[in-house]
């Protein structure tokens, strides 16, 4: 059907009168109005037409870079409730760039026996004192040299695993595990994940473990039975000095032997599992050494063996990884939290959880270990269930030695010393004694200044300090109680107590400070206890399962004034939720600004619109006339 000729003639008019006004606008000289339009433009041309015009120069480059962001966003996908909640730690940056920040965290494996820092080409630690601060200049890594790879280490605390992982630009994906196993404590495990994606087959440069300042060492081979195949190992024996110390150490580590390269076929993957045995003598004699030499090489061997036939398929390797993870999970249990504070140099989740984990990956889990005897076993239990005297001194979290970077091992090493230190003198050392579970059991204790004395647990600080949200998690009572105490902060800015029992083998009661009044029986429900004040200064709660005792304390607390603790002030807790004593502003402010924004550019494209207008109008008016 044709278009009527009269409606092409319009149509062909309007085109002409419009490009008619764009050459009059064009003509003359370069008015205000003109450069105002133009500048309108040429923003557009930016921001509308550059991003296209940038990905379709550097499309190649975008897409390597998209390649291994993908790569690492699907590495770092499980993870994510785990950092939200600061389970875990990422660390994405260089080494350089991160030994000046307060928030980098080594990251690093251990077990008491044994520890490594899992950064490029460490060497072995062990036990000196009572810290992992004796070094073997042993480097067992297992290391893939391809530095065009963007890398990310993230350490999981709860089940003591580090992990590396490695994106190409090619789209080639390696994903390392590392980890000191907590039952066995002289393995040390590397779980190599290639996935190679690509069309090519692909040939990867591995660098092995090698020995550093260490003279005395000395290297063989042999060869175990693994299944049906025979491997090699590698065997490394030496004389460590202890220092400070005429005394000597003999080492021994075994470990596999492995190529200098991995091949990876195209579109398909490759595993390797990497395991390590060390062992290590008392303190001893240099003239000794001879002796004790054939007796750790033996002992390293012997774990080796007995560790090969526990990993036999791929069922038993996960048999393996699950049994440690179990260790880790259950030394969690009892925990922390505080609720997050914006003002500056307070200690958050992230700093607490990152120190508690190095201060457990430097003591050993004696109850859950494999070699252990039954009667060391029942020592140990009973003595996470006495725990008479821990913890005498005033809030961990108000000692800034104790919370120093873990950007170093000898940082880590030196803060787990304090660490251990401080808990033994201030009364906790039968909970050490019982190994990681006692020590997390003391830490937490040490947070809020919690106390077992004379058949009850207090609960000692001040109420002024309890401007912040607390949770002390399943705080062991005897053998089989479990205390939950909260503290939150309600909306008139005053502290409140929560008490329950997670299990208990028996009826406790609680009374708040002074224990005025009656004893308050606990149960699986939380009971509120309000926070007061006396003088002189009291603790603010009391739990016990004897109830006579708890009728006693109020006549053996001698109080003059008991009231309740006054809210804190606004600025204190503006402080913390917003890093300011001025306190967050009110949405009013947020909402007018955004309309005088509006106002502005309606404002703004209403002059530009009139001279537009008033401008074409007037070359109208010019050409009617002539």
């Amino acid at each position: 059907m044709e278009r009527p000729a009269n409606s092409t003639n319009e149509m062909s008019r309007r085109a002409g009168e419009f490009i008619r006004r764009v050459n009059r606008i064009t003509d003359g000289p370069m008015t205000r109005k003109k450069l105002v339009i133009l500048i309108l433009i040429v923003i557009f041309l930016i921001l509308y037409v550059g991003p296209t015009l940038m990905n379709w120069l550097f499309e190649s480059e975008s897409s390597e870079v998209s390649n291994q962001i993908l790569c690492q966003r699907n590495f770092i996908n499980p993870f994510e409730d785990a950092l939200r909640d600061y389970d875990a730690y990422l660390r994405q940056e260089t080494a350089a760039t991160l030994t000046s920040s307060p928030h980098n965290y080594v990251p690093y494996v251990g077990n008491g026996f044994l520890g490594i820092v899992l950064e490029h080409d460490s060497h072995l630690n062990i036990k000196h004192g009572r810290t992992l601060s004796l070094p073997v200049y042993y480097h067992p890594l297992y290391i893939v040299s391809d530095y065009d790879m963007k890398e990310a280490t993230l350490v999981d605390y709860k089940k003591g695993i580090v992990h590396r992982f490695q994106c190409g630009n090619s789209g080639i994906q390696i994903s390392f595990q590392y980890y000191a196993h907590r039952t066995i404590p002289s393995l040390f495990v590397q779980e190599i994940l290639v996935n190679n994606p690509t069309n090519s087959g692909k040939t990867l440069q591995l660098l092995t473990p090698r020995i550093s300042y260490w003279p005395t060492a000395v290297k063989q081979v042999v060869k175990l039975h693994q299944g049906v195949d025979t491997k090699e190992y590698e065997v490394v024996t030496g004389m460590v000095a202890i220092p400070d110390s005429e005394k000597v150490l003999a080492v021994s580590v075994v470990c596999r032997k492995y190529g200098n390269t991995i091949q990876v076929d195209a579109r398909d993957s490759t595993d390797i599992l990497l395991l390590t045995t060390v062992q290590y003598s008392k303190p001893i004699k240099e003239a000794d050494y001879a002796k004790h030499k054939d007796i750790v090489e033996k002992k390293a061997l012997e774990e080796m063996e007995k560790v090969i036939a526990l990993t036999g398929d791929r069922s038993s390797v996960k048999s393996l990884k699950e049994s440690h993870t179990r260790v880790w999970q259950g030394l969690w249990y009892t925990g922390f939290y505080i609720s997050e504070s914006k003002a500056q140099g307070i200690m958050n989740g992230d700093r607490i959880n990152a120190t508690i984990y190095a201060i457990l990956s430097q003591v050993r889990s004696y109850e859950h270990e494999e070699n252990i005897k039954a009667t060391t076993r029942s020592d140990i239990l009973r003595s996470l269930t006495y725990s008479e005297g821990c913890y005498e001194g005033y809030s961990t979290l108000d000692a800034p030695n104790l919370w120093k970077p873990l950007n170093s091992l000898s940082n880590l090493n030196s803060v787990a010393s304090i660490w251990l230190l401080t808990l033994e003198k201030q009364g906790c050392h039968n909970l050490l004694r019982a190994g990681a579970s006692g020590v997390n059991q003391a830490m937490v204790l040490s947070f809020g200044s919690l106390r077992f004395s004379n058949q009850h647990l207090e609960y000692n600080i001040h109420p002024s300090k309890l401007h912040r949200d607390f949770l002390f998690r399943r705080v062991n009572y005897g053998n089989m109680t479990h205390v939950n105490i909260s503290v939150i902060l309600q909306e008139d800015n005053k502290a409140a107590i929560f008490v329950a029992l997670d299990r208990s083998d028996r009826t406790y009661y609680a009374c708040d400070a002074g224990c005025l009044d009656s004893p308050v029986q606990l149960g699986p429900y939380r009971k509120y206890f309000p926070v007061k004040l006396t003088e002189p200064l009291t603790a603010i709660l009391y739990i016990t399962a004897d109830k006579q005792h708890m009728e006693d304390l109020r006549h053996a607390i001698h109080v003059r004034e008991v009231v309740e603790a006054p809210p804190h002030e606004h600025h204190v807790i503006a402080l913390h939720k917003h890093g300011h004593s001025l306190g967050g502003l009110n949405p009013l402010f947020w909402i007018s600004i955004i309309v005088l924004i509006v106002m502005f550019h309606l404002f703004l494209c209403r002059i530009i619109m009139n001279e537009f207008c008033d401008n074409t109008m007037s070359y109208k008016r010019l050409y009617n006339k002539t």
